[in-house]
């Protein structure tokens, strides 16, 4: 009796070591997600351009694709490499994650001069439309220009959540890189199917429901969904913009440079007097100003050094 008793007493022991093990992985995961945060909004604001145009039937499809292209991005590549890089090369955490945060400030800044000034190669035809090629040979060129950008932006997702984990154990890293990385893929590409495909849903209400409130509610949608689209980017743009800026301040102070993120913290905590909402918010719009001029600094090295560069050894091979 005595043997079973301390049988009970270890597995009991085990049981609460496990159960903290997956609390400490649930508390990790949610640290990293919410610093992913604006990321992930700028992922669910991107992504459904590339489906837009397309027959219905192949919306959901692709999303399949980009998603599926996504998870295999972040477990397969770069998980392996985040861990590598946690193990022999903790230094290179902050400079990669203002590399990451300098494309954020370029992409949020791009769009919006796309915006101020459009220019013609940045539409799909005459009238935005995607019917100037093949469907098919169209489709692919997409999800894999999808795919291309969902990995700059998992790269990102995943160092800015290997950075906030606090344990070293590797095995706890690798746990939460994996549950952030796939929590993130089925919430980001979830919404975006939901996104898709809420026109169609609408639609549907508005021609096959017999109770005029519902189709009232359905041309409701089929109207509103272009606006929220429209609202989906700019809150991406801000998204980027923001933590772009605030990621590189923060990485700066990591590095030893101590003057941006000092005197961003003076200006919020002088503008909101200790209120922490006011604070927040103050940082945030500081952040993002910061973010604006590093990505319009950006884009002429961007267009005028490095897409040359890329363009010419391209031409080579």
């Amino acid at each position: 009796m005595s043997g079973l008793l301390a049988l009970l007493d270890d597995v009991a022991a085990i049981a609460k070591v496990a159960a903290a093990s997956v609390d400490d992985i649930a508390t990790q995961t949610v640290k990293a997600g919410s610093k992913a945060a604006g990321i992930v909004i700028d992922d669910a604001a991107v992504t459904p351009k590339y489906v837009t145009g397309f027959a219905p039937a192949r919306e959901l499809p692709m999303i399949w694709r980009i998603a599926r292209g996504s998870l295999i991005n972040k477990l397969l590549f770069l998980l392996p490499v985040a861990l590598l890089m946690s193990q022999f090369a903790p230094w290179l955490v902050p400079p990669l994650l203002i590399l990451g945060g300098c494309y954020l400030c370029f992409e949020g800044a791009e769009k919006i001069v796309h915006v101020l000034m459009p220019h013609d190669a940045h539409s799909g035809g005459p009238d935005g439309s995607h019917d100037v090629q093949d469907p098919a040979h169209l489709e692919e060129q997409k999800v894999k220009g999808a795919i291309k950008t969902d990995f700059i932006l998992s790269a990102e997702i995943m160092t800015i959540a290997l950075s906030t984990i606090e344990s070293d154990v590797l095995w706890l890293q690798a746990a939460t890189l994996a549950v952030v990385g796939v929590v993130i893929t089925f919430a980001v590409y979830g919404v975006v199917a939901i996104i898709v495909k809420m026109d169609d849903v609408g639609l549907w209400l508005a021609r096959v429901s017999a109770l005029a409130p519902v189709r009232a509610l359905g041309r409701g949608i089929v109207f509103i969904m272009p606006w929220f689209l429209k609202f989906l980017t700019v809150v991406g743009t801000a998204a980027m913009l923001w933590v772009g800026g605030s990621i590189i301040v923060h990485s700066a102070h990591q590095m030893g440079w101590h003057f941006p993120e000092e005197t961003i913290h003076h200006m919020a905590h002088g503008i909101g007097h200790g209120d922490a909402a006011v604070e927040w918010i103050v940082k945030a719009v500081l952040d993002g100003i910061l973010g604006i001029l590093i990505g319009l600094a950006l884009i002429p090295v961007a267009t005028k050094v490095i897409q040359p560069l890329v363009s010419g050894k391209a031409d080579a091979h």
